[in-house]
């Protein structure tokens, strides 16, 4: 008897690691996405965790605060930068009911990354874990053709062959990329391997007419991988005072999820940028500084101005901005909804 139920509380335990790591299929149907064939709506925000002082350096050690937060704001997908090289990370992810959308970067060193096919190897690594919701490649890539030869084929071309090796090796999860704005005829000719088009755009408060667009010009899921406004203003416009204004994103946030979410029938949904501030983007590390820079940053509301650092819904110290009430009151809202 001894035996036997130490056999079954080992037999509990493999199941119970099986079941952490254990893969939903992720599909695409008729413009849609879908998770274990339940119809997926991304809920989502950008994610960059870097702490006060230091360089670029991604660091997970506020994640169980963050998810959270996440939580609390109803963020059920996160998209990141670069792979997330620590399993423990992914599972806290996962048992948070999160999934992620996983960025491979083109020339990373030879690390993770689609120049020297590393990536590939990250796919077959994480492929069963239950936090993979797609694999992402390149981000905004068609705004930098002079990365590619200064002709932004090779980058497409590149792109295709990338999304390919991932269908061979991988059967459950689909490839997007995260596009500047609606992509045109020669981007979705050269890549027909991209399952699901990501589209990072500012265009104001509206990216309603993004939705009717893409409709006109391809049958795919799409989503806005990147979507949103910062928290500071350069100039005063309309009613928005100079400098640190949570209203003006608040405002401008609230609009831009109201054409997302009505707009389902076309689209998958945002990952919004961005969770936190990042004072590592536009000078002095140690402290938050205006200014900074992004490609397209005109249709960035209320004052054409990016302001990189302010980007977040919360500050660098987790305190909510305006915007994090009305994320979690548009996200919770979308939850009781059939998509």
């Amino acid at each position: 008897m001894r035996h036997y139920i130490t056999l079954l509380l080992i037999t509990c335990v493999l199941m119970s690691c099986e079941n952490t790591s254990q893969n939903s299929k992720v599909s695409v149907k008729e413009s849609h996405i879908y998770v274990n064939d339940s119809l997926y709506t991304i809920k989502g925000i950008c994610y960059h965790p870097v702490p006060k002082g230091s360089p670029n350096k991604r660091d997970f050690a506020t994640l169980t605060q963050d998810l959270a937060l996440m939580k609390e704001a109803g963020i059920n997908t996160i998209r990141v930068y670069s792979p997330i090289n620590n399993v423990k990370v992914l599972d806290e992810i996962n048992q948070a009911g999160i999934k992620v959308i996983i960025g491979f970067g083109y020339n990373q060193g030879g690390v993770n990354d689609i120049d020297s096919g590393s990536f590939i190897d990250y796919v077959n690594k994480y492929k069963n874990h239950n936090a993979i919701l797609m694999w992402e490649l390149g981000n905004e890539y068609n705004y930098h053709p002079e990365w590619f030869g200064d002709d932004i084929k090779n980058w497409y071309n590149e792109m295709n062959e990338a999304a390919g090796l991932i269908h061979e090796n991988d059967t459950s999860h689909p490839t997007t990329t995260a596009h500047g704005d609606l992509p045109n005829e020669l981007a979705l000719s050269l890549s027909p391997n991209i399952d699901v088009w990501g589209m990072n755009v500012y265009r104001w408060d509206k990216p309603g007419p993004i939705f009717k667009q893409w409709k006109s010009v391809s049958s795919k899921p799409m989503y806005l991988s990147e979507a949103g406004s910062d928290s500071y203003m350069e100039t005063a416009k309309d009613d928005y005072e100079q400098g640190e204004n949570q209203r003006a994103q608040a405002d401008a946030t609230k609009q831009i999820l109201k054409d997302v979410f009505e707009n389902k029938d076309i689209c998958s949904g945002v990952t919004l940028f961005s969770f936190t501030d990042g004072w590592w983007k536009a000078g002095n590390n140690d402290v938050q500084d205006v200014g900074g820079s992004a490609p397209n940053s005109t249709g960035v509301p209320y004052d054409a101005s990016p302001n990189e650092e302010y980007w977040g819904i919360v500050d660098i110290d987790r305190k909510k901005k305006q915007a994090f009430s009305v994320i979690k009151n548009s996200y919770l809202n979308s939850n009781k909804s059939k998509n």
